[in-house]
Order: structure tokens, then C-alpha cells, then sequence
């Protein structure tokens, strides 16, 4: 697999690719739904933004049921990791990102093995 690097730099130059990326840096693994909730947006809208993150395969994604999950792709470089953690550590506090990670922590029903039942 080759991630090129001007790909995941165009995905960290979006803002919405950019928090969809930190929150599933911080949580591993994110249904479709708990983005939305997360980042306050349409599921067409943040379905877009995956789609291009799967394209250039930043992400990758398993589908569970009607449910689609999303996750960093475990073929990302060393380097790329490493520039999200720095990315996410210097953020930390700032708004929109400490205010998505604390929405998504309050999401009611929040799934675990079942999304959005």
C-alpha cells in the first residue's frame, strides 16, 4: 500500500476530515452515527468526507449489520500516526476539537457492539 503524502495532507487541510481523523485517533474505532453526533453534521456530508478518507485509504471500514465503522488504516506510515498524535496533543483544549470529543462522550445510547439501536 502506498498513502501518498500530498493525499493525507489535502485530508488534513479540511476541517471536517481533520476532526473526523483526530476523534478516531483518540477512539480507535467510530460508527457513522457517533461522527455525526460528534461534529454535528449530515450523514451525507460526513459520508463524503469518509468516502475520500477511504479512497486515499487514510481509513478503512467494516460494516456491521446496517452499520458502517470507521478506523485509521492499519497501513498508515509510522510518520502519519505520528503527525495525528502531535496534531491531536497540540489541540487539545482548543474549540471545535475538545468540544467534539466531549459531545461524543455525552452521546445518549452511545453503541457499543450494536450501532444506534
Amino acid at each position: 500500500m502506498s498513502i501518498e503524502s500530498e493525499q493525507f495532507f489535502n485530508a488534513l487541510s479540511h476541517p471536517l476530515r481533520l476532526r473526523s481523523l483526530l476523534l478516531l485517533q483518540a477512539e480507535g474505532e467510530l460508527c457513522v452515527c457517533e461522527l455525526i453526533y460528534a461534529l454535528g453534521v449530515s450523514q451525507p456530508m460526513i459520508s463524503r468526507h469518509l468516502a475520500h478518507l477511504r479512497e486515499w485509504q487514510i481509513v478503512s471500514d467494516r460494516r456491521q449489520g446496517l452499520w458502517v465503522y470507521y478506523r485509521l488504516s492499519d497501513e498508515l506510515p509510522e510518520w502519519m500516526m505520528q503527525v495525528l498524535a502531535v496534531t491531536a496533543k497540540g489541540v487539545a483544549g482548543e474549540l471545535p476539537y475538545d468540544e467534539d470529543r466531549t459531545t461524543l462522550t455525552d452521546m445518549p445510547s452511545r453503541p457499543s457492539a450494536a450501532c444506534c439501536a
